[in-house]
Parts: C-alpha cells; sequence; structure tokens
C-alpha cells in the first residue's frame, strides 16, 4: 500500500478570526471539499460545508434538522480556501475560529455501481469521498462510493426532511450493524429496520427504507472513508481509567482526533475533537465536541498526548478513558512515522 508522505496536501486545520463583514480565509494548502467550521470561543453550531451540495448550502453535525441554504456563511471554496459572508456562526467579529479541511476531487462524477445513482467527489489516494443520492425507499438498496476499497466510516445526514432526522454513522469497530448517531451521545443501537449493513469495495448497502438513510424522495449527503497508510486510521480501543492511559497505535503522529464512547449512553458518549492547531503541546487539552454547540472545552486538566505514533489519554473521563469502556475514534496525520522521503516524526 503507497503511503502518504504529506498529509497536509488532503487534510488540513486553519485557525482565523471573525471580522462581521466578507473575508477569505487561506492557508489550507489545497482547495478542499468539505469544510467543517465552528466558533472556538462562543456556543454557536457546527457549519458543515461541501462541494457536492453547493457552498451556500450547510448542515450542523450537532443537530437533526435539514440542509438549509444562506449565501451569507461559506460563498466559495478557494484555490488555498475559502470564502465568507458576515454570518455570525462562521465570521462574528473578534471570535476565534476553527476550520477543518478535506480535500476530495475539486469536481463531480456520476456513479451507478449502486442500484441509487449517485453524485460522487472521490479521492482515492486519501480515501475521502462525498456522495449525494436521493432514496429510494427500497430495502437493501446500493449506494457507490468510489473509494475502489471498502470504507471503514461512513457519516450520512438527510438533507431534505423536514422532520428532524438524526444523522447515522457506520464504523467498522461498532458492533455487526449497529449504528451511532453524529448528533447526540447515545451508546451504540442495533436500529430496527437496519441502516447501513453490507460495506464493499464499491458499494455499501442500505438496509431499510428508514429516513436517516434512504426514504423516498429524500435526499442525502454522505461523508466516506477508507483507512489510508500515513494518514488516516479508523479503529477502536478500551479505555483503562488511568492517567498512564491506554496507548493507541495510529502509524503517525496526529493532527486530528475524533473519538466517542460506543457504550455507554446519553451524556457520556460526546464525540470529542481534538488537533494540532488549537493545541500545541502535550497534553491536549482543548477539545470541540461534534454532537454540541459548546465554545472550546479546555477544563481537560489530563488531555490527550499527541505521539509520534499515535496517541494516549491522560485522564480517566468517561468520554475517553473508563475502565473497561470501548471507544472508536477517526484519526487524520500530521507526519507518518516515516514516510519514504526518509523524514521521521517525533512527539512534542
Amino acid at each position: 500500500m503507497a503511503q502518504i508522505n504529506k498529509p497536509n496536501e488532503y487534510f488540513n486545520t486553519v485557525l482565523y478570526t471573525g471580522n462581521s463583514s466578507t473575508q477569505s480565509i487561506t492557508g489550507v494548502g489545497f482547495q478542499p471539499d468539505w469544510v467543517w467550521i465552528k466558533s472556538r470561543g462562543a456556543a454557536d453550531n457546527h457549519n458543515l460545508f461541501d462541494s457536492v451540495r453547493g457552498a451556500n448550502k450547510y448542515i450542523y453535525s450537532n443537530d437533526s434538522q435539514a440542509e438549509v441554504t444562506d449565501t451569507n456563511r461559506l460563498t466559495s471554496f478557494d484555490s488555498d480556501g475559502f470564502s465568507l459572508g458576515d454570518d455570525e456562526d462562521v465570521n462574528e467579529n473578534t471570535d476565534t475560529l476553527v476550520a477543518w479541511n478535506w480535500l476530495a476531487a475539486n469536481g463531480t462524477a456520476s456513479n451507478t455501481d449502486g442500484s441509487i445513482t449517485s453524485t460522487v467527489s472521490v479521492n482515492t489516494t486519501s480515501g475521502f469521498s462525498i456522495v449525494s443520492y436521493t432514496g429510494d425507499g427500497n430495502t437493501n438498496a446500493t449506494v457507490g462510493h468510489g473509494l475502489g476499497v471498502a470504507p471503514k466510516m461512513i457519516i450520512t445526514k438527510n438533507r431534505s426532511n423536514v422532520t428532524p432526522t438524526n444523522w447515522t454513522v457506520y464504523h467498522a469497530s461498532l458492533s455487526t450493524n449497529y449504528q451511532i448517531a453524529l448528533n447526540q451521545s447515545d451508546a451504540q443501537n442495533l436500529p430496527s429496520p437496519l441502516m447501513v449493513t453490507t460495506v464493499g469495495a464499491s458499494t455499501y448497502t442500505l438496509g431499510s427504507s428508514r429516513r436517516e438513510i434512504n426514504e423516498s424522495s429524500n435526499t442525502y449527503v454522505a461523508y466516506c472513508f477508507a483507512e489510508k497508510k500515513g494518514f488516516s486510521k479508523f479503529g477502536s480501543y478500551t479505555g483503562n481509567g488511568s492517567t498512564d492511559g491506554t496507548f493507541v497505535y495510529t502509524g503517525f503522529k496526529p493532527a486530528y482526533l475524533m473519538i466517542k464512547n460506543r457504550d455507554l449512553g446519553a451524556g457520556f458518549g460526546f464525540w470529542c475533537i481534538w488537533d494540532n492547531k488549537r493545541n500545541t503541546n502535550n497534553p491536549e487539552n482543548i477539545y470541540l465536541v461534534a454532537n454540541a454547540a459548546d465554545a472550546d472545552n479546555s477544563g481537560d486538566t489530563g488531555g490527550v498526548d499527541f505521539l509520534s505514533n499515535g496517541f494516549k489519554f491522560r485522564n480517566s473521563f468517561d468520554y475517553s478513558n473508563k475502565s473497561a469502556t470501548n471507544y472508536i475514534y477517526m484519526a487524520f496525520a500530521e507526519n507518518p512515522l516515516v514516510g519514504t522521503n526518509n523524514i521521521p516524526t517525533t512527539a512534542r
């Protein structure tokens, strides 16, 4: 398997300050296809934009509402970042904000691999695709994702249903056929009827007509991730309840880490996000919560260490390292452990 030696060509985090006017955010290093913006200083919603749906359309990771169009939020995807309008969720004056950025294809294609035709923007090098499709209401319908290998994680949202509809997340480290909601802190659950079931190299199966994944005439977006050496890792670990927490091997120094307690219910299973731009030294003790509008939380007195080849928690909190409790994660690299360019990486 080829290794990505420069992960920041495919994923990068940028920090910026709002101005309540218009501004262009640069320094991403590429034209992003998926931009996830969150205020660090205010209790504002997480705003998610992608190039497949179009720059002016946003959805909230912390909410079940449908997609909204707003010409005053993200206005364009640019060659080195993106441009903003004056909406306070993404550009309030003097507010500090973070944007996580992923590269797909900077274009779309029609995918007919599944029984449902999808529109995709695919980067097979980094293992990331954005998939848009219209539900047909059929049990065991299939959707093409374009990655060429089976994704390890699929994050799906109903874009159009006026009835509040939860996000649903497939993760390879959940129990078989179990799902988990990005906008909630609930534990994994076995839905009845099933949602995403068989996941293959070209398609994945929608086990039912549930409105989260395949209600007839509803539109959907799915963010699909395959694991790539030196760039991304999607796995699980078991907490040990110690300040010398479980070491989790990724094969790279993380630039971004999102974790979720899969076992415990509401109030314990926050989707917590750390990155190497808001935190510049170990332990990383500033995190945001994908399922809540909260500002930066810097009260984590233990935090997590980003190491040269993985990560280790330094606390015994329920959301990250409770003894004998299972967690899922997705991580993207700052540097691979050792690239083919023979440049080693070190922990902080």
